[in-house]
């Protein structure tokens, strides 16, 4: 008789054990590399740290360049990011939509401003910090694809833009090099940012861009 195939077991308590464990790591390395630099910081020495074994980090992250995606991840993407994303996934009015794209757009880019510093600080070279730049700014223009194609679905789009140019519209405006000219270089408020790039994008993505924009004048009594 045939033995039945085996199952993987998926424990919950595990799961939760291994994600623990994971932020034991990151947490150990980031200490590590504020101290050491990055250089210096060994695999070994975050694993004695995290109070782990080695091979425990190498499984959950590789490599130190790893570790490094895995902490700007986390800046990027926290809590905050989850709930722009979340607000924006329940209204179908278009400016508010990219209202909200600009408020992700600030989100990721207040959260990662940190920890760059940190670790740009911490002298991880400069081209290991563009290419996990590079791989991020592929998969935000990923992530926008959905936005796009509900405008376009939605007859809402620009007639002179088909949906691969309001994605590269889109992904070109909320870049975050703008970010950096605006609010780190010339020193504007991240809500005048956040609000002038919602106008922006409206205008530059939507077919009725004013009707969108247009706030209802108060009545007289």
């Amino acid at each position: 008789m045939a033995k039945p195939e085996a199952r993987p077991y998926h424990s919950p308590s595990r799961r939760r054990q291994a994600d623990a464990t994971r932020q034991q790591i990151l947490a150990a390395a980031r200490t590590l590399l504020a101290a050491h630099g990055y250089e210096d910081t060994t695999i070994d020495a975050i694993a004695r740290a995290a109070g782990v074994a080695a091979p425990t980090v190498y499984a959950a992250f590789g490599s130190k360049r790893g570790i490094v995606a895995e902490l700007i991840h986390q800046a990027r993407f926290g809590p905050a990011y989850d709930t722009a994303v979340t607000a924006a996934l329940t209204t179908e009015d278009p400016a508010q939509r990219l209202a909200f794209a600009a408020k992700i757009a600030r989100t990721v880019y207040e959260g990662e401003r940190v920890e760059l510093e940190l670790l740009r600080g911490v002298g991880v070279v400069a081209p290991e910090l563009a290419a996990l730049e590079r791989e991020g700014e592929a998969d935000r223009r990923e992530a926008q694809r959905g936005l796009v194609e509900g405008l376009a679905a939605a007859g809402q789009l620009r007639d002179d833009l088909d949906v691969e140019a309001a994605r590269d519209v889109l992904w070109a405006m909320t870049n975050r090099e703008l970010f950096r000219l605006l609010v780190l270089g010339r020193g504007w408020p991240a809500d005048r940012y956040q609000t002038w790039l919602a106008g922006m994008l409206a205008s530059a993505l939507l077919r009725d861009a004013g009707a969108a924009r247009k706030v209802p004048r108060k009545k007289r009594g």
